[in-house]
């Protein structure tokens, strides 16, 4: 990777401005160098493909207990659940006071939870697993 020290003179000479005009510019030797400025190709506008939702961004098919807190949804994607469930506990101010990590359930997401009267946001993901059928 040895670069000899005619590259960096042809660098520092006339030919640097003759580099930015130019197609391409012979420097030390053989070697040339290309601009940006030669051959552009054109750029097509394509209209940007539409792919189908996967992994947990596509809908699936809920427990009746879920439908019941969405509001009778069938189908939905595991994201916005969790949106829907943030929201209800934003809502109802249902986050500890002390500990903003825990969940104070009532009886919607009780419902949900398995019963439970406090949850941790990190488990809320796993909670709802069984909720989406396959």
């Amino acid at each position: 990777m040895a670069v000899s020290l005619g590259f960096f003179s042809a660098l520092s000479t006339v030919e640097t401005a003759s580099f930015l005009r130019s197609s391409s510019v012979r420097l030390a030797g053989n070697v040339r160098m290309a601009t940006f400025a030669g051959s552009a190709k054109a750029v097509t506008t394509m209209e940007p493909k539409t792919r189908k939702p996967r992994g947990i961004m596509k809908p699936r098919r809920v427990s009746p207990e879920m439908q019941a807190f969405l509001g009778g949804l069938p189908e939905i994607p595991r994201t916005q659940v969790l949106k829907f469930i943030w929201a209800h506990i934003k809502q109802h101010n249902l986050q500890d006071p002390e500990d903003k990590k825990v969940i104070i359930c009532d009886e919607k997401l009780k419902k949900i939870f398995g019963g439970r009267d406090r949850v941790g946001f990190l488990e809320i993901a796993g909670l709802i697993s069984p909720h989406f059928l396959k």
